[in-house]
C-alpha cells in the first residue's frame, strides 16, 4: 500500500512539473506572437494598476490589446483575428455593430444625449422591458448589473424593514457583491450564505433568520460561477420560502434574461418580488435596471409621500436606451430569443458529446448560449473552488485556444451570440476537441484526487 501511494504521488509530482513546463512554453510562444499588446501593458501600468480598469479582462501573462472587432470576430492590435466566443461575458449577444444598433445609437447622437429630463425612448423601453419580462410590473433604469443588485437589495431592505441577505456561496452579483471568498470591498449588509441546489441549506438559512432576512439574491443559473443551472425544484422552494418568512426573493437575470422570451423567471413559471438586469440589455453600452412587484416598485414615485429616492446622472441617457431598445424590439423578440435557447442547447449538447467521446474528466454545464467547461469527475451542481484545479491548466487551455484563433473566457466561460455562423461553432467545436484530446493526459493527472 504503502509502495502505491508512492508510485501515486511521484505519478502526480511528474505531471505538475510536465504541467508547468507545458504552460511555460505557451506564454513564452503567446508573448512572442504579441510584442505590441506586451509594450502597451507595460506602458499602461503607470496610470492603471496592473494595466486595468476591469478586473476579469486580465490574465496571464498579459492580455492581448483589442483593435477593432465586428460581427463575431475580433482583432487585436497585433493584428491576430479571433472568433469571439467570449461574447463581453454575455452582454455581446448582438455581435459587434450590429447594423440595426449602430442606426440606433447614430440617430439617439443627432438628437442629443443626456437631456435634463424624460424623453421618449425611455419611456417606451420601460413598456416593453415590463410587456416582454413577466415578474415585471414596474422598473427603474440604472446604469449597470452592480448597481441593480445594490438597489434592489437596498430596496428589499427598506420595503421589508429588514436587515439582512441570503446569498448563494461562490455567487456573483457585482463588483460589491462578490461571494465566491471574501472581497474586502463588499458591501456591509449583514450577508449570509446557502449552497446553490441544497434545498435543506436554504431551508434552514431562511428559516434561522426568519423577521431578520429581507431578500434572498439568486441567479436562476449560476454565472461567472460556472454556469451552472439551478433545479427548478430548487428555486420554487426559495419562493414558497420566502413567502413564509416574508423576504423578499430577487432573481439576478443581468445575464439569464437572455435564455428565452421571458429569461429563465419566466421560462420556469416561478415569479420573484424584484429582478435585476443588465448586459446585453444596453445593446452593448452601459446598461442596468431593476423591476418587479408594482407596490414595491411605486415606492419610487417622487410624487408620493416618503417616496425613496433614486438618483443617476446617466440612468436615461439616450444611447444606452436607443441601443437597448433597438435590439430588444427589432432584433431579439420572443420567436428569436426562444430559437435562440435551443440553437444554444443544440450546440452545448454537440460540444458535450464530442467531448464526452475523448473519455477525460471534463464537463460542459449551460443552458442555451451560456455555457462553461469544468475539469472534475462528475458535473458540478454548484460554484466550486477553481483553486483545487491547477491555474496552470486553465492558462494552457486558454492560450492553446487563443493561438488557434479562439477566444473565450480563462476560467472556462463561452458564450454564443447571434452574429455566429453555424461555420463559425464547427470550427470552434473541432479545435476545442483537437486542444482538449493534446492535453488529455494532463488533464486526467490534475483531476486526480
Amino acid at each position: 500500500m504503502a509502495d502505491s501511494g508512492n508510485s501515486i504521488a511521484q505519478g502526480q509530482h511528474l505531471a505538475g512539473t510536465e504541467l508547468m513546463t507545458r504552460s511555460a512554453e505557451a506564454r513564452a510562444q503567446y508573448a512572442k506572437a504579441n510584442p505590441k499588446s506586451f509594450a502597451l501593458f507595460e506602458k499602461t501600468k503607470a496610470s492603471l494598476p496592473g494595466a486595468n480598469t476591469r478586473s476579469v479582462l486580465h490574465y496571464s501573462p498579459f492580455p492581448v490589446t483589442i483593435a477593432r472587432a465586428k460581427g463575431a470576430q475580433v482583432e487585436d492590435i497585433d493584428g491576430h483575428h479571433y472568433q469571439d466566443f467570449l461574447g463581453e461575458y454575455t452582454a455581446g449577444l448582438y455581435g459587434h455593430s450590429h447594423p440595426v444598433i449602430v442606426d440606433a445609437i447614430t440617430k439617439a447622437l443627432a438628437n442629443g444625449l443626456t437631456f435634463g429630463g424624460p424623453n421618449a425612448v425611455e419611456s417606451k423601453f420601460a413598456q416593453l422591458m415590463c410587456s416582454r419580462f413577466a415578474a415585471v410590473e414596474r422598473l427603474r433604469f440604472c446604469n449597470s448589473g452592480t448597481e441593480s443588485n445594490v438597489l434592489a437589495l437596498s430596496a428589499a431592505r427598506a420595503f421589508t424593514e429588514r436587515t439582512d441577505i441570503l446569498v448563494v456561496n461562490g455567487s456573483y452579483h457585482g463588483s460589491v457583491l462578490a461571494f465566491a471568498g471574501n472581497s474586502p470591498l463588499n458591501l456591509p449588509f449583514p450577508t449570509h450564505r446557502m449552497t446553490f441546489n441544497n434545498l435543506e441549506s436554504a431551508k434552514q438559512q431562511i428559516l434561522n433568520l426568519d423577521s431578520k432576512l429581507a431578500g434572498v439574491l439568486v441567479e436562476p443559473m449560476i454565472g461567472a460561477g460556472g454556469c451552472i443551472p439551478a433545479d427548478p425544484e430548487f428555486l420554487t422552494s426559495l419562493r414558497h420560502l420566502t413567502e413564509q418568512t416574508g423576504a423578499l426573493l430577487i432573481f439576478d437575470e443581468v445575464m439569464t434574461s437572455r435564455l428565452g422570451a421571458s429569461g429563465l423567471h419566466g421560462l420556469y413559471g416561478i415569479t420573484p418580488d424584484l429582478v435585476t438586469f443588465g448586459k446585453y440589455l444596453g445593446g452593448g453600452l452601459s446598461f442596468g435596471a431593476f423591476g418587479g412587484r408594482a407596490d414595491i416598485l411605486d415606492r419610487f414615485d417622487p410624487a408620493r409621500a416618503g417616496a425613496w429616492p433614486h438618483a443617476g446622472t446617466f440612468n436615461n441617457n439616450t444611447l444606452s436606451l436607443s441601443a437597448g431598445f433597438a435590439g430588444l424590439n427589432n432584433i431579439f423578440g420572443p420567436k428569436e430569443s426562444d430559437a435562440f435557447l435551443v440553437h444554444g442547447d443544440t450546440f452545448r449538447t454537440r460540444l458535450a458529446d464530442s467531448i464526452h467521446s475523448l473519455g477525460l474528466p471534463i464537463h460542459i454545464t449551460g443552458k442555451g448560449s451560456m455555457m462553461a467547461f469544468h475539469f472534475c469527475d462528475e458535473a458540478p451542481r454548484a460554484p466550486y473552488d477553481l483553486h483545487r484545479i491547477p491555474a496552470e491548466l486553465y492558462e494552457l487551455i486558454h492560450l492553446s485556444m487563443m493561438a488557434r484563433g479562439q477566444f473565450h473566457a480563462r476560467r472556462g466561460m463561452i458564450n454564443l451570440s447571434l452574429a455566429a455562423s453555424d461555420e463559425m461553432l464547427e470550427t470552434f467545436k473541432n479545435i476545442f476537441v483537437e486542444v482538449m484530446r493534446e492535453y488529455g493526459e494532463l488533464i486526467e493527472q490534475a483531476v486526480l484526487p
